[in-house]
């Protein structure tokens, strides 16, 4: 397995570079070991509620979107009413125009009564004007208002169309959930539990990027994955630095020269998926270093860092 080294939220830059210069190896100081009744489960807990407050997140987001649609179609209902107000003004301005034509028409039959020979035939042509002007009038009326509520109509469909969409959005999304808090728990509970060699308390380490990915999602560490290569110069991890002196592939061990606070440690023979533990003055808990990898002049691993730190 090889894991490319990344940056990951919480990374503080060392305010003090590590000389590379031959400073005499020193051996760590260890704090004492913290209580013996430490286990996964606040840690699976913990876990939980923040899945709870992802999903609470979600719930919330999906109300808003409950509420903007309540709100759409609020808007359209509004917009039909004021639809159904213009229909009426114009009903009513059809109702005068058709009750005008109709008095015109009315006029032009007494005149085409009283009339005689062309006077009559001229009065007739208008009264079927008249007529003919009256009827396109009433269907135009008739089709603005069918087009009116049709529009309407759509909006409607639409915005309902979108309604039912959220609700299934809605629905998978408490799948993926339900789905992705059954697949860290079940990933969780099988990390690998090591002893660690600064209290000898029992701590989780991940084999492999499914397992550092759960490792994650618990939130109690910074993880920094690094691919270490030999050379003369010591690699900076988040805030370590760390030179690669021998990698034995036959048999899974590594050798490592470690510098922190301005202190170098030789780490000798080191086995794979074995939590390397050591503490810093910026943290009360003690940091971690797991290698998963061992080839030829090479390690790939991660680093572990608590996060919380010692204020400056």
């Amino acid at each position: 397995m090889s894991i490319n080294p990344g940056t990951t939220p919480g990374y503080v830059p060392p305010t003090q570079q590590p000389s590379y210069g031959p400073p005499p190896v020193q051996q760590l100081a260890y704090a004492p070991p913290p209580a013996a009744g430490s286990s996964k489960i606040p840690i699976l807990f913990g876990a939980v509620i923040a899945l709870l407050a992802g999903i609470v997140y979600l719930f919330v987001q999906v109300n808003n979107l409950h509420t903007e649609m309540n709100k759409n179609q609020t808007d359209l209902l509004a917009e039909l009413d004021k639809v159904r107000e213009s229909s009426a003004v114009t009903q009513q301005t059809n109702r005068q125009r058709v009750e005008a034509l109709s008095a015109q028409l009315e006029t032009a039959r007494r005149q085409a009564n009283m009339a005689a020979g062309e006077a009559k035939v001229e009065a007739l042509r208008k009264v079927e004007e008249a007529k003919t002007q009256l009827e396109a009038a009433q269907k135009r009326q008739e089709q603005a208002v069918n087009t009116q509520f049709s529009e309407v109509k759509q909006a409607q469909d639409t915005a309902n169309t979108k309604i039912e969409g959220v609700n299934t959005e809605v629905g998978a999304v408490k799948t993926d959930v339900a789905s992705t808090k059954s697949e860290l728990e079940k990933t969780v509970a099988q990390l690998k539990q090591v002893s660690g060699d600064v209290d000898g308390h029992s701590t989780m380490i991940a084999t492999n990027g499914k397992e550092l990915s759960a490792l994650r999602a618990l939130g109690e560490r910074n993880y920094f994955e690094f691919n270490m290569k030999k050379q003369k110069l010591p690699q900076k991890i988040g805030d370590v630095s760390m030179l690669l002196k021998k990698a034995d592939p036959k048999h899974n061990r590594y050798t490592i020269e470690l510098t922190v606070d301005d202190k170098t440690v030789e780490k000798k023979d080191r086995t794979i998926n074995e939590p390397l533990q050591f503490l810093t003055s910026k943290a009360k808990q003690p940091y971690e270093i797991v290698v998963n990898d061992v080839k030829k002049d090479e390690i790939a691993g991660y680093l572990a860092v608590p996060k919380v730190l010692n204020g400056r």
